[in-house]
């Protein structure tokens, strides 16, 4: 491993897991499930921070660049402590209305930009006349 990677994972956090959340998994976490796209989970026990939550720490280490939007709806509701049963130990269906994972688009040529914005093509639509500005003194 180059020194450019080790500074990385023991620096950065977005692009994978740092060495001491590897260090804390190996440590005192227990596997719990993969979902789809590859992320890993994982719990352990530890001092009691919340007691709406109680001593259960949940975390996620992502299969790749850190995206919160990654993380399926079933998952995300053990995540936060709404359900007690992690989706690898039940047979979880989604509902009609949750969509498949779509990658978080800003920031990239892909990102959506309606007409007229300043990072868009076309003519900004006209003004429709119910703006009035303030003036002092009014």
């Amino acid at each position: 491993m180059a020194l450019k990677d080790t500074l990385l994972r023991i620096f950065t956090w977005w692009s994978g897991s740092t060495v001491s959340l590897e260090f804390y998994t190996k440590r005192r976490g227990s596997f719990v499930g993969e979902d789809e796209l590859g992320n890993r989970y994982y719990r352990a026990q530890g001092p009691l921070i919340d007691a709406s939550v109680g001593s259960e720490r949940r975390w996620v280490i992502y299969n790749g660049y850190a995206d919160a939007s990654k993380v399926p709806p079933g998952w995300r509701g053990w995540l936060c402590h709404a359900t007690d049963v992690p989706p690898s130990e039940e047979t979880y269906v989604p509902r009609e209305w949750q969509k498949p994972h779509e990658e978080n688009l800003t920031g990239t040529v892909a990102a959506y930009r309606p007409r007229g914005s300043q990072l868009s093509y076309g003519q900004r639509p006209a003004a429709t006349g119910d703006y009035v500005p303030w003036v002092p003194g009014e």
